[in-house]
């Protein structure tokens, strides 16, 4: 089957394939993209990052980066620290995405992931906060893609958790004399995560 009857018929173009039980991928239906994942300090890690993950599922590419930085908490939110997690769909994953300002796929997967992590309580936002009313963790979940071929949400869902598990903060207090922060390098705990969630991609063809 050619590209030009996947695009001009795209429906067509899919019934052929499940008339002989099989994916144009070559996998059977009931069969799983094959999926790997590198964490942390890998040749694809983010050097610059403080917990980075990268995942093939499939011919799909996602890389994830956790940045870690200290803020005062929201007034209505003295005891939590914030997460915000952020979805790029850059032009070179996929001819369909363009340069520029993010598409509606790339905010409607942000807003994905965002609920995944409120609705999951994989991180519980009170443990970020570091002294309640002064002094929390923010994290930034970058998420791109660097090679778009489907399961964009599955596959960022993996990523996010993988860099996450692989961030370790220092230990941070409040000097009491000077009303300061003080950073101990040297002393630094994993991410408490509490949940782990996995994301799982269906579809409904021709009903």
């Amino acid at each position: 089957l050619s590209i030009y009857s996947r695009t001009v018929e795209p429906l067509e173009y899919y019934r052929r394939f499940l008339k002989e039980n099989c994916r144009p991928d070559g996998r059977e239906l009931g069969e799983f993209r094959t999926t790997t994942v590198n964490i942390g300090k890998c040749l694809c890690s983010i050097t610059t990052a403080d917990g980075s993950a990268l995942v093939k599922l499939g011919n799909t590419t996602v890389i994830c980066g956790v940045k870690a930085e200290l803020a005062a908490p929201a007034v209505d939110s003295a005891n939590k620290g914030y997460i915000v997690p952020n979805v790029e769909l850059p032009s070179l994953c996929a001819e369909r995405f363009r340069s520029g300002p993010p598409g509606e796929e790339a905010q409607a997967a942000s807003q994905f992931i965002a609920d995944v992590i409120e609705n999951s309580q994989m991180i519980v936002k009170e443990d970020l906060c570091i002294a309640n009313g002064k002094l929390a963790w923010v994290l930034y979940c970058d998420i791109i893609c660097l090679d778009y071929d489907g399961n964009l949400l599955d596959a960022s869902v993996f990523a996010l958790l993988a860099a996450l598990k692989n961030v370790h903060l220092p230990l941070v207090t409040i000097n009491e004399e000077t009303g300061l922060s003080e950073v101990n390098l040297k002393q630094k705990n994993p991410l408490i995560i509490r949940k782990h969630p996995v994301a799982t991609s269906f579809a409904v063809f021709d009903e």
